[in-house]
Order: structure tokens, then C-alpha cells, then sequence
């Protein structure tokens, strides 16, 4: 398996404030300098590194100076990270717009994934039809990133309609998108993460990692929480997967290239006991 990091912990994720009036001009972003990411993941040893649309999309008009720094740093774009509401039909066409930019971006710097959060959760609570209109939308995603040479995950994420395993049940049976475990949201969400990838063998498209603090929740390097991270390995090479493990932090209070090298050290002790089994 080859080992990636997510630029989130360089600034941690921000949004476009015109999307609040302009849906079609939403992303997510890093608030940090994607440079100085890309630097710091290269150098803990990372080959790949995954990125917010908006800060790829950054680069649309100077492509040649993202693809210098992968080049330079000699690591791999290898996912973009986007997502919307997917339940309000008048806001769709709007939201399936940028996701198709995602992808058309993410395709233009080689990246291989589009990984996918959202499902909003109304004010009002989960209304009847609700994991019908994700699933409807999600299956449009997934035609789009296909369109561009893209393989879709669902992201299953605190906040949206799919947190627990109940959510996630009800969303999988309704779409053919593929299933992006993040480890630590699965957990927090009231899941067993070695036991949802077991659950899902066969949609597994992507993989996060992040550890968790559970009460209250924190996010934490590998190997800081309680998660079981020999389990959780031995569930995606049971699923057949044998591709792209991307770490990912949300927020760090110390330097992020520190809680990359954290989880780095970590990884390749356990994958190396794994080899030695």
C-alpha cells in the first residue's frame, strides 16, 4: 500500500464565503500554504498527498506551477476532496456544476479520486426522501467523475445525514458510489470501523485514516487515540484493497509536519509487523 497525506492540517478547512449566496462557487479550502504542505508531506515520506477542490482550484490558471511543486517535491496528487447539500433540487444543478469542475481538475493534475462528503442534515431534522435524493445525486457524481477517467468515494462524515452505521446502511443500499471509510468519523458516529469495511468489501474506493479521542471527540494522529488500527488494516486487505492509504487531520495544535511525522512513524511500524506476520 502506498501512503498519503491530506493538506487539511495546513491551515485547517475554510470555506468560500461567496458560496453562501453563490452555491456554484463553493469550496472547500485549506487555510494554509498548499506550498509549504506539499514540502512538509514529501519530506515525512509521504509518495501522495490529497487536496481540497479550492485549493486546486487555485491553480486553474497556473497549472504549470502546481504540477513544479508535485514534480519538485516528487509526490503524487493522488485525490481532491469536494462535496455539497445533495438534497435540495433547486440547488443541485448549481452543486453537480463545481463537482464537475472538481473533477475536471482533479483529472487535469492526475489525480486518480474524487472523494465525496455531504448529505445536508435540515434544520427542521432528516426529512422522508432525504437518503433518496443523496443516493440520486451521489450516482450522478459518481457518472461524473467516471467521465473524467475519476473514481467516486463517499465519505461518510459527522454533521451530514450519514454518521452511524444505520445512516450508512440506508445511504449505501441507494447508491452505486464507492465508500470512502474515514476511520476516526465512522467511530465517532458510533461504528466500528474494521467492521464497516467488512460491512462494504466491495465499494471500498479510498481510505482515510485519522485516530479519535472519543469523549469529548478529537481527532489525533495515528496511534494518539483509541483506535484499532491492526484491525482496521487487516479488514482493507481483507476487502481486497490494496491501494492508497491517505492520512487525515483535521486540526493539530502544534506544527502539522510533527503530527504528519506522528502518524508516519506509526504507519510503517505497523506495516512492517504486518510484512513480518
Amino acid at each position: 500500500m502506498r501512503l498519503g497525506y491530506h493538506s487539511i492540517t495546513w491551515g485547517g478547512v475554510v470555506g468560500d464565503a461567496t458560496g453562501v449566496t453563490s452555491v456554484k462557487d463553493l469550496y472547500y479550502r485549506a487555510n494554509g500554504s498548499m506550498e509549504q504542505a506539499i514540502r512538509d508531506i514529501a519530506a515525512c515520506g509521504y509518495a501522495g498527498i490529497e487536496m481540497f477542490d479550492g485549493n486546486v482550484a487555485a491553480y486553474a490558471d497556473r497549472p504549470g506551477e502546481l504540477r513544479e511543486l508535485l514534480g519538485t517535491a516528487g509526490i503524487e496528487l493522488v485525490s481532491v476532496y469536494t462535496g455539497a447539500n445533495f438534497i435540495y433540487a433547486d440547488a443541485l444543478p448549481d452543486e453537480l456544476y463545481r463537482i464537475e469542475r472538481a473533477a475536471e481538475l482533479a483529472a487535469t493534475f492526475g489525480a486518480q479520486r474524487l472523494v465525496i462528503g455531504g448529505g445536508a442534515r435540515r434544520a427542521t431534522g432528516i426529512e422522508p426522501g432525504d437518503y433518496d435524493r443523496l443516493g440520486v445525486a451521489l450516482d450522478r457524481v459518481a457518472a461524473i467523475a467516471e467521465s473524467n477517467g475519476l473514481s467516486a468515494g463517499y465519505h461518510p462524515h459527522l454533521t451530514t445525514i450519514v454518521e452511524g452505521p444505520d445512516e450508512l446502511d440506508q445511504l449505501m443500499a441507494r447508491t452505486r458510489i464507492g465508500f470512502c471509510p474515514d476511520t476516526a468519523h465512522l467511530a465517532a458516529g458510533g461504528g466500528d470501523p474494521a467492521a464497516l469495511i467488512r460491512r462494504y468489501p466491495d465499494r471500498i474506493t479510498h481510505v482515510h485514516l485519522k485516530d479519535l479521542r472519543p469523549d469529548p471527540v478529537e481527532f489525533l494522529p495515528l496511534g494518539a487515540g483509541v483506535l484499532d488500527f491492526p484491525d482496521i488494516l487487516r479488514a482493507v486487505r481483507e476487502a481486497g484493497y490494496d491501494s492508497w492509504l491517505i492520512v487525515e487531520l483535521d486540526a493539530y495544535a502544534g506544527d502539522p509536519r510533527e503530527a504528519a511525522e506522528i502518524s508516519k512513524a506509526y504507519l510503517d511500524k505497523l506495516l512492517d509487523t504486518e510484512g513480518q506476520a
